[in-house]
């Protein structure tokens, strides 16, 4: 198996356990503190806003690559075995569901609008 083969497959897993953390979350037999952190977890996991910016070399992934992972299994360490089971089950559930692009193209709308709004603030305090 090659490098890449393989990095695609860890992605997928981490993919589907931040799912399972997202469910744990949610899963009201699940203690109140471990729900807290499974839900940063999970919100750090699906925000495309990092603690490092990917663009910075090595450190950039260093929070994909071990905080996640670790923040994961903590959570999967913390929560009862049958809420985890129930958890996995319903990512798999919701990984084999169709995605929406109606969704996407509002987020991405979304990020364009912050986004113009930034530059204009930026631009306006510029000319000054």
């Amino acid at each position: 198996m090659n490098l890449w083969a393989t990095l695609r497959q860890a992605a997928r897993r981490i993919k589907h356990d931040a799912m399972t953390v997202y469910f744990v979350a949610r899963d009201p037999r699940t203690p109140w503190a471990v729900r807290a952190l499974a839900l940063l977890i999970a919100a750090y996991a699906l925000s495309p806003i990092d603690l490092i910016p990917d663009f910075i070399p090595v450190l950039g992934y260093l929070d994909d690559v071990l905080l996640l992972p670790l923040g994961i299994l903590l959570v999967i360490r913390l929560t009862p075995a049958e809420v985890i089971e129930a958890s996995r089950q319903k990512a798999r559930a919701a990984s084999g569901q169709p995605t929406s692009r109606a969704a996407a193209v509002a987020i991405v709308a979304v990020w364009v609008l912050c986004a113009a709004g930034f530059g204009h603030w930026v631009w306006g305090l510029w000319r000054r």
